[in-house]
């Protein structure tokens, strides 16, 4: 019988430690740092809730990605160990990012349509730049994969930046900033489980 769609993926045991996977993993981590920078000024300039909180997110991936290499070559208990780090990381920016939205919505807050915009785009082009470098690597242990994951989501709640941006244009109300940002921090928790759940696995059968 075929492995199932919802089968955790078999670990690829060379890829981890090989130079192509080292190389992405330096571009993803200085694309990352570069664009938290430009993006929590830019959130603050912009009183938006839902940038300052994707400049929070490409800290942390930045960071996620520092582990990795710190981890590559190393026994697939340590890369396991180093993913579930990763996967509470994923789990505080999360609950950070709601509980920050919920403030938005009860102290106010009026953020900047076209600054959302402009930024918003730049961090796709960048996020779904390293999304495609780490495609490949989708389906290998509980590390790599939860590179993959974060590389997937920033993709995904960049597009919704985008579309905050056009429904705080449009409405001219602050609420469409707020809603993305609590969807972000929906796929932070999602991917945290996703990632916690294979380390955990790894952990087992390692």
């Amino acid at each position: 019988m075929g492995k199932s769609c919802c089968q955790t993926p078999e670990p690829d045991g060379n890829a981890h430690n090989n130079p192509r996977w080292r190389l992405i993993l330096w571009i993803a981590l200085i694309a990352n740092a570069a664009m938290f920078v430009v993006e929590i000024v830019a959130g603050v300039a912009a009183a938006s809730r839902a940038l300052q909180a994707d400049a929070l997110d490409f800290f942390g991936d930045a960071a996620n990605y520092a582990i990795s290499l710190g981890v590559a070559g190393l026994a697939l208990s340590w890369r396991a160990k180093a993913a579930l780090v990763k996967a509470a990381t994923m789990l505080v920016f999360g609950l950070w990012v709601i509980g920050y939205a919920v403030y938005g919505l009860v102290v106010g807050s009026n953020p900047a349509p076209q600054t959302m915009g402009v930024i918003g785009t730049l961090a796709l082009v960048v996020n779904v730049f390293v999304a495609l470098m780490l495609f490949r690597y989708r389906e290998g242990d509980a590390n790599m994969r939860s590179v993959w994951i974060c590389s997937r989501n920033d993709a995904i709640g960049n597009i919704a930046v985008l579309g905050a941006a056009l429904g705080v244009f449009g409405t001219g109300q602050a609420w469409p900033d707020l809603l993305v940002a609590a969807i972000m921090a929906g796929l932070a928790i999602w991917g945290s489980v996703e990632v916690f759940g294979q380390a955990r696995e790894e952990l087992a059968h390692g």
